[in-house]
C-alpha cells in the first residue's frame, strides 16, 4: 500500500458521488432562502424535540466514529484517529446539551444547568468540528509525507479518553462554571443577539478555512462528504446569526439541518464501507474463479499429456509383445519379431516428438511447419496402428485421391490429430456386435486450393444432440474418457487455418471431416 493511502476513504473520486454531494448542498441552500421569510414565526415549544434530535445525532456520531476507528486501525492513519475522535467528542457533547435543555426534563434544565449551558455546549461543539477537520487535513499531509510505521499503533483508546475527558470539561465549565461565561439568552427563549453574531461569526471564520483546506487538498470519498458536512454547518451558522429567539420556524428548521449534517457523513462512510465489501466480495470470487481455472488447466493439461503420450506408448507395448511372441514360438519368426522390434523403436522416437511437442499444443506462438504429402501421413499413421486395428478386427479401407496437392503445417500436429481420429473410432467400433468393422479414410481436393479427409467407421455414432457438443472440452461419449481429445484436434487444426467437423454416418457410425488449406 502506498504511503498516502488511507485504505477504503481514498479511493478515487467519482462524478456520481460529487454530484450528489452538490445536490445535497443545494437541497440545505434552498431550504435555507425558503425559512428565511418565515424564520421568525413562533411556534409551540415541544419538549422532547431536542432530546430526540440529540439521540439521533449521538447514534450517528458514534457509528461514524466506530468506522473511523476502524480504518485508522487498518491503515496505521493518525488523520483518521484525529477525525474519529472529533466524532466521538460531538457525540458525548449531545448527552449534556439534551439533559441540561430548558423545559426537557426540568424547567432550568438537569445537571445544574443554567439557560446558556446548552448554547455554549452548542457553540464549543461548533468550533470544535472546523478544528477537528483542520487537524485531519494537517495531519493526512504529514502521513503523506512519511510511510506508516508498520509497527506503530494510532493510539486509538488515548485519543478516544482525550476526547471524552474534553467533552467531560465542557460539560463541567457549561454547568458548575454557568455565570463565568458570557451570556447568550437573556431569558428562557430570548436571544442576546450581539453576543451570538459575534461568536457565530467566529465559527463561520473558523468553518470556511476548514472548507478551503479540505477543497484544496481533496481526494477521497470521505472529502466530498466531510466538505458537504461544513457546508451545512456554515448554512447553520448564517441562519443563528438571523434567529432572535427559540421555538420558531427558524429555531426548529436549525436542528433538522443538524441532523441532516450529522447524518449524511454516517451513511457515506457505512455506504461505502458497503462498496468496499462488495468489491472485496468479488474480487475474492473472481481470486476463486481464477484459481479454479488454473486448477482445470492443470487438469487439462495432465489429461493432455495422458491421451496424447498414451497413444504412442500403447504402440510400443503393442509391439514388443509381438516380437515377444514371435520369438518364444515353437518355431521363431526372427524376421517378423526383427520388424515388430523395429516398429517399437519408431513408436518410442514417436512417442519422443509427441512429448517434445506437447508445449506447442498450448502454445499460440508458431508452430513448426513443413510441406509434406497429406496421403503419405495417413499411410504412415494408420501402419503405426496396425496393432491396435488387428487386435480389434478392424478392416481399414484407404481411399486416397493421388491429385490432392501437398499442405504446409506442423506434421507432428497434424499426425496426432489423425491419430486421435483414428483411435476414436476404433473405441467406437468396439462395442459393435453383429456387423462389420470397418473405418475408411478419404482424401480428395476441393475447388478452392483445400484438401478434405474424411474418417468414416460404422461403430456406434453420435446423435443429433451430441454432435454440436463433442468438440467442447471434458464433454465426451466414453465411460472412460477424457473429453479433451477432439477439443485438442479442433484447435490444432483451427490454429493452420482448417476446419474439423462431424456428421452422422447414413445407416450407422460417424464421419469426421478434416478441412487444410493446400500449399501455394
Amino acid at each position: 500500500m502506498s504511503k498516502d493511502h488511507l485504505g477504503l476513504f481514498d479511493m478515487p473520486l467519482e462524478r456520481r458521488q460529487v454530484r450528489t454531494g452538490i445536490a445535497i448542498v443545494g437541497v440545505l441552500l434552498t431550504a435555507f432562502f425558503l425559512i428565511l421569510p418565515w424564520r421568525a414565526i413562533p411556534l409551540p415549544e415541544v419538549g422532547a424535540f431536542v432530546p430526540m434530535v440529540d439521540s439521533i445525532m449521538l447514534v450517528s456520531d458514534v457509528i461514524a466514529a466506530t468506522l473511523l476507528y476502524s480504518q485508522s486501525s487498518v491503515f496505521r492513519s493518525r488523520a483518521l484517529t484525529v477525525l474519529a475522535s472529533g466524532y466521538v467528542f460531538a457525540a458525548l457533547l449531545l448527552i449534556p446539551h439534551a439533559l441540561s435543555f430548558p423545559g426537557a426534563f426540568a424547567p432550568k434544565g438537569l445537571l445544574g444547568a443554567g439557560i446558556n449551558t446548552t448554547a455554549w455546549i452548542a457553540t464549543l461543539q461548533r468550533l470544535a468540528f472546523p478544528a477537528v477537520i483542520i487537524s485531519y487535513v494537517v495531519l493526512r499531509r504529514i502521513d503523506a509525507a512519511s510511510p506508516p510505521d508498520p509497527n506503530s499503533e494510532p493510539r486509538i483508546v488515548a485519543s478516544a479518553l482525550v476526547a471524552a475527558s474534553l467533552a467531560l470539561g465542557v460539560a463541567l465549565l457549561t454547568t458548575r462554571g454557568h455565570d463565568l461565561l458570557p451570556a447568550f439568552y437573556v431569558n428562557r427563549a430570548d436571544l442576546s443577539y450581539f453576543n451570538a453574531v459575534a461568536y457565530q461569526t467566529v465559527s463561520f471564520v473558523l468553518l470556511s478555512t476548514a472548507f478551503v483546506m479540505l477543497f484544496r487538498s481533496r481526494r477521497s470519498v470521505l472529502d466530498v462528504w466531510l466538505l458537504v458536512a461544513l457546508s451545512s454547518w456554515m448554512i447553520q451558522s448564517v441562519l443563528i446569526m438571523l434567529l432572535h429567539r427559540r421555538f420558531t420556524v427558524g429555531f426548529y428548521s436549525l436542528f433538522v439541518m443538524l441532523v441532516v449534517s450529522h447524518l449524511v457523513v454516517q451513511l457515506a462512510l457505512i455506504a461505502e464501507s458497503n462498496r468496499l465489501y462488495g468489491k472485496l466480495a468479488r474480487a475474492t470470487a473472481e481470486r476463486d474463479r481464477e484459481r479454479d481455472s488454473r486448477l482445470m488447466s492443470m487438469d487439462a493439461l495432465t489429461a493432455a499429456i495422458a491421451h496424447e503420450v498414451g497413444q504412442p506408448l500403447t504402440g510400443v507395448n503393442l509391439n514388443a509383445r509381438a516380437a515377444l511372441n514371435w520369438l518364444t514360438r515353437s518355431r521363431p519368426a526372427v524376421d517378423k519379431a526383427i520388424g515388430s522390434l523395429y516398429a517399437t523403436i519408431d513408436a518410442g522416437h514417436h512417442t519422443m516428438e509427441v512429448i517434445k511437442s506437447i508445449r506447442s499444443m498450448f502454445d499460440k506462438g508458431a508452430t513448426t511447419s513443413t510441406r509434406f504429402s497429406l496421403n503419405d501421413l495417413v499411410r504412415e499413421t494408420t501402419r503405426f496402428l496396425e496393432g491396435e486395428l488387428a487386435g480389434e478386427r478392424v478392416t481399414l479401407e484407404l481411399a486416397l485421391d493421388s491429385s490432392v496437392p501437398a499442405i504446409v503445417a506442423d506434421r507432428i500436429q497434424i499426425q496426432r490429430v489423425l491419430v486421435n481420429l483414428v483411435v476414436n473410432a476404433i473405441e467406437s467400433l468396439r462395442a459393435t456386435q453383429g456387423r462389420p468393422r470397418c473405418i475408411a479414410i478419404r482424401s480428395m481436393p476441393l475447388e478452392r486450393r483445400a484438401v478434405l479427409l474424411e474418417v468414416s467407421d460404422t461403430g456406434l455414432g453420435i446423435t443429433p444432440d451430441e454432435i454440436p457438443h463433442i468438440f467442447e472440452a471434458f464433454f465426451t461419449t466414453k465411460e472412460m474418457g477424457t473429453g479433451l481429445g477432439l477439443s485438442l484436434c479442433r484447435a490444432i487444426v483451427e490454429e493452420h487455418g482448417g476446419r474439423l467437423w462431424a456428421s452422422t454416418g447414413a445407416h450407422s457410425g460417424a464421419t469426421f471431416h478434416l478441412e487444410l488449406r493446400a500449399a501455394a
